[in-house]
């Protein structure tokens, strides 16, 4: 048992480190039309500022997952702090939109550390009936982030330019790595493993031929390295079948609760992720509004995210269904993307509003609860991967979604360079092609969340 204390101040460490990651990836929303005018790129070449984040999280999730088995979660923790410290100070001073991308890599690799380690000490650390209270806390601050990194990115890029926004990110890391220091404890569940390297690479290759080709679709390249990356998948999972120190022990999911939690959470982020995207894009394209008001705009959802994250958290851990929260709020995300579909070229805000309110209602409702299950379905020993797997399935999610976004932009418009007053109704086909996929999406999570039962129909 550790002391109030101490648990406290693991809390903090863990809270502070994963604002990090949703802020890195909000704030570059508002800034990619400007980032698109300085280094003269289209917007196939900009959407890459975001995806080469999302692509390196995937990347690495699974051999970090595996890392911090062998040495620890406070060791790789440390790592992911340190490496988007290095990598947004030089971000400040970028001379190429090449090497922007080489940067925003490594914080995605950053990121997927600081994720995942935070998650799993504190699902370690906390008591079980304290457990879905500090995931509460962790996931609210994630949403703090996604609350705070439109309005911020909107005033500092219009008083100081995007380079600015990296400026943020280096005290966030500062107090999280303050604190972590002061932390006493760790897991090291499989001390006597030995990294396997070659498994690895053999992911590393696998799932990024994969997922570049789903961001890349619908090209007839893009189709082929889908075939040939889903085909990569099914071979890397047959060979981690028989390996005895697997980089992934494909084992975790016999559990029944974890798999249908880990198909909930991808449904979730893969129908949801491009919104922000989508409506930055429709608030400041079709509605005028500038990045600032943009932001403003943009901030209903994550307020209502803040306010029920915590409760949801803590009501999670008295309540003895625990498919029902994360269902209804699945089911409530569902209802908002729907209300997507039906945008036009003629802007409502209150519409707008109403879309933000339902879907932070969604979110807010969904999010730690989901996470709690998903952690508590699986023994101690195999938590690392639990927590690689969980942040896996949300990043690949995320990617998904925006793969989604760029194949209906392809499609329909050929590129968003060209949005003007004259392809205004493209755009919005373009929205609703992507939307009602999603909406699918949610509905497939809404029956993997109500189902995520063991054998004998329990929900945990």
């Amino acid at each position: 048992m550790h002391s109030e204390r101490n648990l406290r101040i693991l809390l903090i460490a863990c809270c502070s480190g994963v604002f990090i990651m949703p802020l890195m990836s909000t704030m570059m929303n508002l800034a990619i039309p400007t980032i698109e005018g300085e280094f003269h790129v289209g917007s196939h070449s900009s959407a890459m500022i975001n995806t080469t984040f999302l692509l390196a999280s995937v990347i690495a999730m699974v051999p970090i997952a595996k890392l911090s088995d062998i040495y620890g979660r406070r060791p790789i923790f440390y790592f992911g702090l340190v490496l988007t410290l290095v990598s947004s100070i030089l971000a400040t001073v970028i001379p190429s939109f090449d090497i922007l991308l080489v940067l925003r890599f490594a914080m995605g690799v950053g990121s997927a550390a600081i994720s995942m380690s935070s998650i799993v000490l504190l699902t370690d650390m906390f008591p079980a009936h304290r457990r879905g209270w500090a995931i509460g806390w962790h996931t609210t601050f994630v949403y703090l982030a996604v609350a705070f990194g439109p309005t911020l990115s909107g005033v500092l890029i219009q008083l100081f330019g995007w380079r600015s926004l990296f400026l943020l990110i280096i005290p966030i890391c500062m107090v999280s790595l303050l604190f972590l220091f002061q932390f006493k404890g760790d897991v090291v569940s499989a001390p006597n493993d030995r990294m396997d390297v070659s498994g690895a690479i053999f992911y590393g290759v696998a799932i990024s031929i994969l997922m570049y080709g789903v961001i890349s679709l619908p090209e007839p390249y893009a189709i082929v390295m889908v075939a040939a990356g889903l085909a990569l998948m099914v071979l890397f999972i047959r060979s981690m079948r028989s390996k005895e120190a697997p980089v992934l022990d494909v084992g975790v999911f016999k559990y029944r609760v974890f798999l249908k939690t880990c198909i909930a959470t991808f449904m979730n982020y893969g129908s949801s992720y491009s919104i922000s995207f989508f409506m930055s894009l429709y608030l400041q394209g079709i509605g005028a509004l500038t990045p600032l008001e943009a932001g403003l705009m943009m901030l209903i959802q994550p307020v209502f995210q803040i306010v029920l994250t915590i409760r949801c958290g803590r009501l999670s851990d008295t309540i003895e269904n625990k498919r029902l929260l994360p269902t209804l709020g699945m089911a409530i995300t569902a209802v908002a993307v729907l209300m997507i579909v039906l945008l036009g070229t003629e802007v409502n805000y209150y519409y707008i509003a109403a879309i933000f309110s339902i879907l932070g209602i969604g979110y807010g409702i969904f999010s730690a609860p989901n996470t709690s299950a998903l952690m508590s379905s699986v023994p101690p020993r195999n938590r690392g991967e639990a927590s690689g797997m969980a942040t896996l399935v949300r990043q690949t999610g995320m990617m998904f979604s925006m793969g989604i976004a760029m194949c209906c932009i392809s499609i329909f418009m050929g590129s968003l360079d060209n949005l003007n007053p004259d392809t205004f109704d493209m755009f919005i086909q373009v929205i609703r092609a992507s939307f009602i996929i999603c909406f699918i999406m949610c509905v497939i999570g809404v029956y993997a969340s109500w189902t995520a039962t063991d054998e004998k129909g329990r929900p945990e």
